[in-house]
């Protein structure tokens, strides 16, 4: 747990033994060609997953050191920070890493809207049984242009 008062061994901080185990814990990720790894992120308290972004080495590291989460942008070729310009930050309150070390899952408290669109989740459309059909499945918290601005 990442940031648990609960359990502030788990909390990675900049001392020697848990640089070790970071550094151990990294090992074991299967970072992709271009150094990133998928991360899903999912509500703490609800199990609602909100996205999926991209991390590399120094955002993972990043999110650890600073208990919020941080991503690489693939077309902007950017690191960011989930909620740097909207507010909406997600506390991290676990990682862990699936069986084959080459997803990451990330528990948090999220703040506001996880979606750029302005909705809890970024999976907000669901499509019928023929494909044919979308639906809307939760309502939307804030309209973008109030979060970021007219574009």
């Amino acid at each position: 747990m990442i940031g648990d008062e609960e359990n502030p061994a788990l909390d990675f901080g900049l001392g020697i033994p848990r640089l070790c185990n970071l550094m151990s814990f990294l090992q074991k990720l299967k970072f992709n060609a271009d150094g990133l790894i998928p991360a899903i992120v999912q509500e703490r308290s609800t199990g609602r997953v909100l996205m999926m972004a991209w991390m590399n080495e120094a955002s993972l590291q990043t999110t650890m050191a600073t208990g919020k989460t941080h991503f690489w942008s693939r077309s902007r070729k950017k690191f960011w920070m989930k909620g740097e310009s909207s507010g909406h930050v997600q506390v991290v309150k676990d990682i862990s890493f699936d069986c084959d070390g080459d997803t990451l899952l990330i528990q948090v408290e999220q703040t506001g809207a996880a979606c750029h669109e302005g909705y809890q989740s970024c999976f907000f459309t669901s499509i019928g049984a023929s494909g044919a059909d979308m639906t809307i499945t939760e309502p939307r918290l804030q309209d973008p242009d109030a979060i970021y601005g007219k574009k």
